[in-house]
């Protein structure tokens, strides 16, 4: 699991053209690819309190035969 902390006193601008990052995350798991996804999606947005305080609920009903 990724830690969710951010160091917000680093900068760095990286030309997209000139970067291995393609290389590094073909060759990462796809689950920890959508680990990092859903890291960089909370750093971003934020945590998704609606979502969090909703229930899901599942009812199995019988069908009567007629």
């Amino acid at each position: 699991m990724i830690k969710e902390k951010v160091e917000r006193n680093v900068f760095q601008v990286v030309d997209m053209h000139e970067s291995d990052d393609t290389a590094y995350w073909r060759g990462q798991s796809y689950a920890k690819r959508i680990e990092t996804i859903e890291f960089m999606r909370k750093v971003v947005f934020g945590h998704d309190r609606v979502s969090e305080r909703l229930q899901r609920v599942l009812t199995v009903d019988e069908l009567k035969e007629n």
